[in-house]
């Protein structure tokens, strides 16, 4: 483990192991503490590395009494794994899983007290987490994936649908022959591309995160975009209680759409919570990050 000093707040590099893969990422302390800390695990959504946004959210939990531990997914920025920018939703919950068992090994933290934060993807992913981890205690949700099948009927017509699985089906044969992956981008990079994303505001946040950092690369398998299709994470929020579930959700939001994470709400048990702020999918990362940052962490002191 690397120290790095922050004001009156402690980074450590750390790694761990997941099924065999070595994940990596960042483990903020209270400089001051004097008995174990209960911990926040939070990871990106989709192809995004740790680097593009949850440093600030770490550093305010961390400041206001939490261990974070914050790390990259499998094949992606820091963490090992191939092939490289695959994103397997399946795997990145075991990924949630592994980091609350290696947390829950570490002297700082109190592995009774352990809440999961995730956003876009990664918001679906702790939707999956808090409803089959019983180590969990908290969940935090923002501007989560709710429905990878409707999201993607809603972002093509049957003719590019029809189309595109038959992209997953040529990629399987050519895997099946050892030939590489398929790529595809996440944003546009010229006038009349296309990407997964083509909204601006998609353009401006992911197009900012790979001019700023080299392991930030605007791609991702095709298969990727496959498991996208299916992953339905709203399925499970009726199962997440009697965890709290605080769900923030951003009103004008096309990327991963409000009516189904409103719809998704209105299954929760109690105890939960919902917040709908102004603004699009990347706006809590900006421009809403206090409010984003404080309700969770209302949320945390309330129930972590």
């Amino acid at each position: 483990m690397t120290q790095q000093n922050n004001t009156n707040i402690e980074m450590l590099n750390i790694s761990f192991n997941a099924d065999g893969t070595t994940l990596r990422g960042w483990l903020y302390l209270p400089s001051e503490r004097t008995k174990p800390l209960p911990c926040i695990i939070m990871a990106h959504g989709f192809s995004a590395i740790k680097e593009m946004g949850l440093a600030p959210y770490a550093r305010k939990f961390s400041q206001n009494g939490y261990a974070v531990l914050v790390y990259d997914h499998k094949n992606f920025g820091d963490s090992d794994g191939e092939p490289r920018y695959e994103i397997n939703p399946w795997e990145q919950i075991e990924g949630y899983k592994h980091a609350i068992t290696y947390a829950s090994t570490l002297p700082e933290i109190d592995a009774n007290r352990i809440g999961i934060w995730g956003s876009s993807y990664s918001g679906g992913h702790v939707l999956m987490v808090g409803a089959s981890d019983a180590r969990v205690k908290c969940v935090v949700a923002q501007v989560p994936t709710i429905s990878g099948s409707e999201t993607s009927k809603r972002r093509m017509t049957g003719d590019a649908l029809k189309a595109k699985q038959d992209e997953f089906a040529q990629d399987r044969i050519n895997r099946q022959q050892g030939k590489a992956p398929t790529y595809t981008k996440v944003i546009p990079e010229f006038n009349n591309d296309k990407g997964i994303y083509n909204s601006q505001d998609a353009i401006d946040w992911y197009g900012d995160g790979h001019e700023k950092y080299n392991n930030a690369v605007n791609k991702v398998t095709l298969r990727s975009v496959e498991f996208s299709q299916y992953y339905n994470p709203g399925n499970m929020v009726p199962f997440i209680s009697p965890k709290p579930l605080l769900m923030l959700v951003a009103k004008d939001d096309i990327i991963t759409p409000s009516d189904l994470a409103l719809q998704a709400y209105e299954t929760a048990l109690e105890p939960k919570s919902l917040s709908i702020m102004p603004g699009g999918h990347f706006d809590p990362y900006n421009v809403n990050f206090e409010q984003s940052s404080t309700q969770a962490l209302e949320w945390y002191k309330k129930y972590l």
